[in-house]
């Protein structure tokens, strides 16, 4: 049975309202849950306990021994529940986003490089919250995430993490400038783009008042309390932050990054690396093993200040005397290459290094739920909250892909999980654009690539021909392409692809929205374009 407002008032949930964190760009390998010792009970065939107090010193899952990076998500673990084995249904934020906002596939929601907008006719999380009765609030630091790429439906208040006043225009070149002239010059030539007051204000909250290595969470938590506090809504409330200090370019503040950098290197040699996937992958410039070795610290240090946002954000909620209330939910939105198969950045390729992501519940029936090792997808997120929340949509359920997590829902196990990489992003047009020649390697990416993964097998197959297969039970870095050795298992994972979706064809002709030229340049700067 549901309420008017679509509230299920026989539902065993006992959470009055919602919480879903995205830690943008943040990989399973770096967070360190799996390589936490144990000490509780395994509950169930699927679970086993986690234990340990966090921060402590651990194996790494960057290969070296470490402060734990993230103890806040991992109490959020120990207390919760931990899902080991989660993965995206894209290796980049527009699409991922759109897979866990709508329950459904990119070939199926659209949103890719080559359409760069969620379609109005799909049904979103925050509209299901919405029309059950919820105050829906949204807080995003990465501009894809916004009203501009259809990401604002549902939501009462979409707030720009990144502005310090909110405004349509992006003074993003002025923080890019390398010197005082350059800074200077995208002052004079973006002032006037809009509100000049609004625009300065903004100016100088970047240059001059924003916390060192911040990329808008700080602030973000800062506003989300004084909501908190200040609301005479009586509805529960559906809130969404996306959180982007892990993301390109990685400049966590210098307090973090000292305790993850390789013993002996300086801050000011990490910080100096040229971060810049695209042009490392098209040759334009080289980055060493020790480069890289300094990158991983830096990345695990802006995990590291994250995840202090994220205990910051949890003691607003206790201060409100909503966290018992609450089902919060952080995750990944997709994960990152930093040298490993040779690749910088999260574009080209679907290995788990980008797919597999942290997934934790807290709160109703997750709390003391242990950790699961079934196979789940982000896209499993919509009909989880749902259920747990006690909301029946039937439009967002009839569209889904969603199957629930919630401990007693009747959905089926999945026995494997799903990936796709629709169109290049950037396009292969604009990398020539840009750089000129590229490489062969860089061209072989104009392709259009699915995956499909079991306990055991990953398969990945593309429309131009290219297939590997790798038995990632025993080869979990997918170094080693099997394919050839084993046909059989070729043909089934094919036919499994291709039950799910439709036989694999040339990526659709370009549907791309015209951005803002603030866009643009804020894109750029993430490594986007």
């Amino acid at each position: 049975m549901s309420d008017a407002n679509g509230r299920d008032d026989e539902s065993h949930s006992t959470v009055r309202n919602v919480v879903l964190v995205v830690l943008d760009t943040a990989r399973a390998k770096s967070v360190g849950m799996q390589s936490l010792p144990t000490d509780r009970p395994a509950s169930g065939p699927a679970r086993a306990g986690t234990g340990a107090a966090p921060g402590g010193r651990t194996a790494s899952n960057d290969g070296s021994a470490d402060t734990h990076p993230m103890p806040t998500l991992s109490r959020l673990a120990e207390d919760g529940t931990a899902f080991e084995n989660a993965f995206a249904t894209a290796p980049w934020t527009l699409p991922s986003h759109a897979s866990f906002f709508t329950g459904t596939y990119p070939s199926e929601h659209g949103t890719h490089g080559g359409h760069t907008y969620l379609d109005d006719e799909l049904r979103t999380l925050p509209e299901a919250f919405g029309d059950a009765g919820f105050q829906t609030v949204g807080v995003s630091n990465n501009t894809w995430i916004t009203e501009e790429f259809g990401f604002d439906r549902g939501f009462e208040h979409l707030r720009k993490g990144w502005q310090y006043i909110q405004s349509d225009a992006d003074m993003g070149a002025v923080v890019r400038g390398e010197d005082l002239r350059e800074k200077v010059a995208a002052t004079r030539n973006r002032l006037f783009d809009g509100n000049p007051f609004v625009n300065a204000a903004n100016i100088l909250y970047s240059e001059l008042l924003q916390p060192a290595g911040d990329d808008g969470s700080d602030r973000s938590v800062g506003w989300i309390a004084d909501w908190l506090t200040s609301r005479t809504d009586d509805r529960p409330f559906f809130l969404f932050c996306n959180f982007i200090e892990p993301h390109v370019r990685y400049d966590p503040p210098p307090e973090y990054a000292e305790r993850y950098l390789p013993e002996g290197a300086s801050y000011e040699a990490a910080t100096a690396i040229r971060q810049d996937p695209r042009a490392y992958d098209c040759e334009d410039y080289d980055i060493s093993d020790h480069e890289f070795a300094l990158l991983r610290g830096l990345y695990r240090a802006a995990l590291a200040y994250v995840d202090h946002q994220l205990g910051r954000l949890r003691a607003a909620l206790e201060a409100a005397d909503e966290w018992e209330d609450t089902l919060f939910v952080v995750c990944g939105d997709h994960g990152e290459h930093i040298g490993e198969h040779g690749f910088f950045g999260h574009q080209y390729n679907l290995y788990d290094t980008l797919l597999n992501v942290p997934l934790v519940c807290h709160g109703g029936p997750f709390t003391d739920g242990g950790r699961r090792r079934d196979l789940v997808q982000l896209l499993d997120l919509p009909a989880t909250l749902l259920e747990t929340a006690g909301v029946d949509d039937s439009e967002l359920s009839e569209q889904s892909s969603s199957r629930s997590l919630h401990p007693d829902s009747t959905a089926a196990s999945r026995d494997a999980v799903f990936a796709e990489y629709v169109a290049p992003q950037p396009s292969i047009d604009r990398l020539e654009a840009r750089f000129g020649e590229i490489p062969d390697r860089v061209r072989a990416f104009d392709r259009r690539l699915r995956a499909v993964r079991t306990a055991d097998y990953k398969y990945v197959r593309g429309d131009d021909g290219f297939e590997r297969l790798h038995r990632v039970r025993t080869d979990p870095f997918e170094r080693t392409d099997i394919s050839d050795a084993e046909p059989a298992r070729v043909r089934t994972l094919r036919r499994r692809l291709e039950d799910r979706f439709e036989p694999l064809a040339e990526a659709d002709a370009s549907d791309e929205l015209e951005m803002r030229e603030g866009t643009k340049e804020r894109l750029a700067d993430l490594g986007y374009l």
